[in-house]
């Protein structure tokens, strides 16, 4: 199955299949090890309403960059998905780093392996994801993904600062990582 039909199923399948995928940018990156999902249904999606200049990637082809700012200070990076759903994308909150921790290590300012990717804002800035990368295809440089085998242990919860559609348990990770941006509770 090439990447693109792979991202092209639902966003919530996507996101849980995406735990234990290698995600690096210009060689640099590691574990996938939390997800959200999001699509145009659901309150809490930038695609909700329909399409905008800003969520304008989340509308195009499956298999491309979605990146915007949020609160005018941190990048975030998305993974447009989903052929029947037009606007769904998966948020990807952390990454275990495995390589380039030295280069990622001078883009946060920290040699802490947890800090470095444990969040959307911190796993952009260490892995050089910025506004020029908005609708790039995933499956070309800089990006490299290759889905993981199945993970054992994953764990299921509420999205994360979000106030419209909080309660929908499509966050995902790995249990017991210490890389998550923030414990399942």
């Amino acid at each position: 199955m090439s990447l693109t039909d792979w991202l092209g199923r639902e966003a919530a399948t996507v996101a849980r299949g995406l735990i234990g995928a290698r995600l690096l940018v210009n060689g640099v990156g590691g574990t996938i090890v939390e997800t959200e999902a999001y699509d145009p249904t659901d309150p809490a999606s930038h695609s909700f309403g329909g399409p905008r200049p800003r969520n304008a990637a989340m509308f195009g082809p499956v298999g491309r960059a979605y990146v915007y700012r949020i609160y005018g200070a941190h990048w975030c990076f998305n993974i447009v998905c989903d052929r029947t759903k037009p606007g769904s994308a998966v948020l990807i909150r952390a990454v275990e780093p495995t390589e380039g921790l030295d280069v990622m290590a001078h883009r946060r300012g920290t040699d802490d392996p947890r800090q470095l990717c444990s969040g959307p804002g911190k796993l952009c800035q260490a892995l050089g994801i910025d506004k020029t990368l908005d609708h790039a295809p995933l499956d070309a440089p800089p990006f490299l993904i290759e889905p993981g085998p199945p993970v054992a242990g994953l764990v299921v919860g509420p999205r994360i600062g979000i106030t419209k559609g909080a309660d929908t348990p499509w966050r995902f990770g790995l249990r017991g990582s210490p890389f998550l941006s923030r414990p399942f509770g």
